[in-house]
């Protein structure tokens, strides 16, 4: 039979105030796990947001300035195609021809963002692996290392989608400012480069809180000791003395 040496939980009482060490590492095991988690639901968030930006056919938009403040048409362009609305309510699409006509901030942004995706996605299952409220590993140390490399994963798919989102951008107001490209062919800011920035930065965040929240996976400081005692019979005699 094993009894503990020990009690779970001492505490330390001064002038009505009680402090419990095992208990305050409880709490810091479960505030740190809290934050684990928020950091890969917004890491979760962000990834969810570069696939919306990578699909949304709004990079640049039509920009109405000087005689294009009427229009009968508004076109959207994106890494993908382009679309012309029409002030009917009618909406055609169509893809790319060829690749060779993009610009070259268009093909990087085509494979920075594609490459940014798929590597957030493999840090989403890593840091699942290493989450502490899963068991898809036992050793804590080793869970705080793989939460940490996840963390990076991310950070990296963030400055990946951060590159070509604000390479476009600068693009687009330096024509916009161009005084030699006419106003039927500026454009301004679409909808895409605000979610590419807002997933690029829950990312990087996400990340962040995933590289410092494993500091609580290590060896409870409180371990419980167990000593053996022996049983006794009827007559308060160690049962070894029987045959």
């Amino acid at each position: 039979m094993l009894i503990p040496t020990e009690p779970l939980l001492w505490t330390w009482k001064s002038q009505g105030f009680t402090f419990s060490p095992r208990r305050c590492w409880q709490e810091l095991s479960m505030a740190m796990m809290t934050m684990q988690m928020g950091g890969l639901m917004m890491a979760a968030l962000g990834w969810l947001g570069s696939i919306l930006t990578c699909a949304l056919p709004m990079w640049k938009v039509t920009a109405f300035i000087g005689s294009n403040i009427v229009v009968a048409q508004v076109f959207w362009e994106g890494l993908w195609m382009n679309c012309v609305y029409e002030s009917t309510g009618q909406m055609q699409c169509k893809a790319y021809d060829s690749l060779l006509e993009l610009t070259s901030d268009l093909q990087a942004a085509r494979a920075l963002v594609v490459t940014s995706i798929f590597v957030a996605f493999l840090a989403f299952f890593i840091a699942l692996s290493g989450a502490d409220c899963t068991r898809c590993v036992d050793d804590n140390s080793t869970k705080t290392r793989i939460s940490a490399v996840a963390g990076v994963i991310f950070i990296m798919a963030s400055i990946m989608l951060l590159i070509p989102v604000s390479w476009s951008a600068n693009s687009i107001v330096s024509n916009f400012y161009n005084p030699m490209v006419p106003e039927a062919l500026k454009r301004e800011l679409g909808a895409a480069l605000y979610i590419g920035w807002a997933s690029s930065a829950l990312q990087l965040f996400g990340g962040g809180v995933l590289c410092c929240s494993g500091s609580q996976s290590q060896q409870d400081p409180y371990p419980k000791k167990y000593r053996a005692v022996k049983t006794c019979g009827p007559m308060g005699y160690a049962m070894k003395d029987y045959v």
